[in-house]
């Protein structure tokens, strides 16, 4: 395993982090596995206090991973990914403590103490229409930077449960299952094996037989979160197992359903949020329904979406708002705002 500052956990020094992978701990499910909250006692990476961690594990019962390889494989991946010294830093990427390789556990540990996953949060009222815009923003900066790399990054698994927000609101990406390009190189048969995550998969890939790869598949996966999160709609994997709910339980089928041109799909709870503009509002509808186009040609690329975002009049006056008793703060609501 690459870099020689990372700590090498034991399965047993994840299980005192985590007091034995308490339920309590539990943040959320992943596609491959569970993140947990962790505690890094004192000096034990030689720290001079107790550190509060994230640990991401990968399940080798998920249906999601065919064999042993493909978990060893991951992490090697994620790891050779992070510290890599043209991302190692980018602060909308997860930072690397260290990594487990043991039969028993496969795991990373995160140098993070996050709020929530978006996941858990798209849906609740913690997050107001100013914090999701910059969000949005921060995630679509990260997507640009990803793919404006000499040979680009492709994520290819975007999804809200791979998305952790700190206390300041930043979002982190954390899943790479399914990363190609710059360092990692072209996708492996391997990892062709192994399926996207419903609900964000790029309908055109899907309908090309996985043979078709290009940013504009983020782009897509990116415009259904933005979707869900003006709109205050998730996406339960358990849908996916339920098909007699229909495709509205898909943000952007719902979404395509709903719309009506030059309208608006952001929440009504948002649109009575202090930093509200009409103007704004009709912008990100237009933006993210651009981005859930089937064809991809039809989609904008992150970079005309980074630069609609950064024009939105909420960002041009950001220096003159001033929260009032109406704004939703997160900050002091507790440990854990959202189940999974």
């Amino acid at each position: 395993m690459e870099s020689a500052k990372l700590k090498e956990f034991t399965a047993e020094d994840l299980k005192a982090c985590t007091n034995g992978f308490h339920q309590n701990n539990l943040i959320g499910a992943t596609q491959f596995g569970k993140l947990y909250r962790g505690q890094i006692k004192l000096g034990f990476i030689g720290t001079d206090q107790a550190r509060a961690v994230t640990v991401k594990i990968w399940d080798e019962k998920s249906r999601c991973i065919t064999s042993i390889h493909d978990e060893f494989l991951m992490v090697k991946e994620e790891v050779q990914f992070l510290t890599h010294p043209s991302i190692n830093g980018h602060q909308n990427l997860v930072k690397l403590i260290g990594y487990c390789c043991e039969k028993e556990v496969k795991a990373v540990v995160y140098d993070l103490n996050p709020w929530d996953t978006l996941h858990n949060l798209t849906v609740k009222d913690y997050l107001n229409w100013v914090q999701r815009l910059n969000v949005v923003l921060q995630f679509a900066r990260l997507l640009e930077f990803l793919h404006n790399q000499d040979k680009p990054y492709l994520v290819l698994n975007i999804n809200s449960s791979h998305i952790m927000l700190d206390w300041d609101c930043r979002p982190k990406l954390f899943d790479f299952g399914h990363i190609t390009g710059g360092i990692i190189g072209e996708m492996t048969t391997l990892k062709k094996q192994i399926p996207i995550s419903i609900g964000f998969v790029d309908p055109f890939f899907t309908a090309k037989g996985g043979s078709f790869w290009h940013t504009s598949c983020d782009v897509f996966s990116f415009g259904v979160i933005l979707l869900g999160l003006i709109a205050k709609r998730g996406f339960e994997p358990e849908c996916a197992e339920k098909p007699h709910l229909g495709l509205d339980c898909l943000v952007q089928y719902w979404a395509k359903k709903e719309y009506k041109p030059n309208g608006s799909l952001v929440h009504r709870s948002l649109q009575e949020d202090w930093g509200y503009v009409d103007e704004d509002g009709l912008a990100m509808t237009e933006l993210g329904m651009r981005c859930v186009e089937f064809f991809p040609r039809n989609r904008p690329t992150i970079k005309k979406a980074v630069e609609l975002l950064e024009g939105l009049l909420v960002f041009q006056r950001f220096g003159d708002a001033r929260p009032n008793k109406r704004e939703k703060t997160f900050h002091g609501i507790g440990n854990h705002a959202g189940g999974t």
